[in-house]
């Protein structure tokens, strides 16, 4: 079976520096993620040059093909040991992860990767590999449906050292912690967020150590189809409606024009809320068969903005509450955030005559334009998104 590699991260600096000293690099490809995590030794612009060359060297041999044996030996004569401290100039945690559940994953110095399944951690037997004098431990699965990985640096298991707690967090509370949140959250970057939310509380918003976590979190593939403006042909009306509606997955229409043809090729009536939840928002609508109807280039705007905001939001801010309302972009921005891995997007490119009103500055090219804001927004919520003009 082929799930869908739902994955996502963030960091906090290390109070006082601008730079932070770890770095992530996330590659996808077709049917896989390869997944680079480094720790550079110490904290600002030093740490942050040791993790970033790090990270570049294995993701850019990993992409070229090499074995992750070819990477490490590689990494570890690029960047030798601390003849002072005695210390590696920069750990770090590769993995590789297929849509298949195939998982090989490579740790050095960085803690001990997570695996929760089901509410309870698994442990996986770990084989120690001497490369060029340095010992990588190395591991194999196979991932899941609902199978929650996180990959974290030192940050977050000493959250907390000096703050709100002596000994910092550690790696077993950690584990817990993702206990609890595998069973609430759903997406991997609520996870991710609520994560390195509550270090940074831990470290009394002063965190003494660059904090990094990597979340995936293996979904079943969710389809949404996005039906929006007329077909530029309207003899093809009928064809579109019907390839619409024997798609597979949630299926939404945007726009008046393109709901009245829904409607009409499927020989029912739109049912039209007059509750203006929002008055920035028009209201909702309904057709049978139709997981949900709106209006188009309007509320697909303020959609797209509501998506920017959860994005850009700060992790002390509850984002959740971006799309917990019950107006229409609201709606929408909650079923592509949350309950959307692969979005299909049906355009129709014909001008709208709705637009036509000279009150009106709607035109093809601004529906065209949020269209493809809407494209980046969902790209960088890691959908794979395909666009269908019509």
């Amino acid at each position: 079976m082929s799930y869908f590699l739902d994955i996502s991260y963030g960091s906090i600096n290390k109070f006082g520096e601008e730079l932070c000293g770890d770095k992530v690099e996330v590659i996808k490809r077709e049917d896989s993620a390869i997944i680079v995590v480094a720790d550079g030794l110490g904290s600002g612009v030093k740490a942050n040059i040791l993790s970033t060359l790090t990270s570049k060297i294995a993701v850019t041999m990993l992409k070229e093909g090499a074995s992750i044996f070819e990477t490490v030996d590689t990494i570890i004569n690029t960047l030798p040991v601390c003849q002072v401290r005695k210390l590696a100039y920069s750990t770090f945690t590769i993995a590789q992860l297929y849509e298949d559940g195939r998982a090989y994953i490579s740790e050095y110095d960085n803690p001990p990767l997570f695996l929760i399944r089901d509410g309870k951690p698994i442990y996986l037997e770990k084989k120690e590999t001497l490369i060029n004098g340095t010992l990588v431990k190395e591991s194999e699965t196979t991932l899941k449906k609902g199978d929650l990985l996180a990959i974290v640096s030192d940050g977050v298991i000493h959250a907390g050292v000096g703050g709100a707690l002596n000994l910092g967090w550690q790696w077993e509370n950690t584990e817990e912690y993702l206990n609890r949140l595998s069973n609430k959250e759903k997406s991997a970057r609520n996870i991710s967020r609520s994560l390195l939310d509550t270090c940074h509380y831990l470290y009394v918003e002063e965190p003494g150590d660059d904090t990094t976590a990597v979340i995936v979190r293996v979904r079943e593939p969710e389809v949404v189809n996005l039906f929006t403006g007329p077909p530029k042909n309207p003899a093809n009306d009928v064809k579109v409606v019907e390839r619409f509606v024997k798609s597979k997955g949630k299926k939404i229409v945007c726009g008046g024009t393109a709901a009245n043809i829904v409607a009409r090729e499927l020989k029912t009536k739109i049912n039209t809320s007059m509750n203006f939840i929002d008055p920035e928002v028009p209201p909702l609508a309904a057709i049978e068969g139709m997981d949900l109807v709106t209006e188009g280039v309007l509320t697909l705007s303020k959609t797209v903005e509501k998506i920017k905001k959860y994005l850009n939001s700060p992790y002390k801010d509850n984002s959740n509450k971006i799309f917990k309302g019950e107006d229409a972009a609201s709606k929408l921005s909650k079923i592509l955030i949350e309950e959307c891995t692969h979005l299909n997007l049906w355009v129709g490119k014909a001008i709208n005559p709705a637009h036509q009103n000279p009150d009106l500055s709607i035109d093809l090219s601004i529906k065209l334009r949020v269209v493809d804001e809407l494209v980046g927004v969902m790209k960088e919520l890691g959908a794979k998104v395909n666009v269908n003009y019509i």
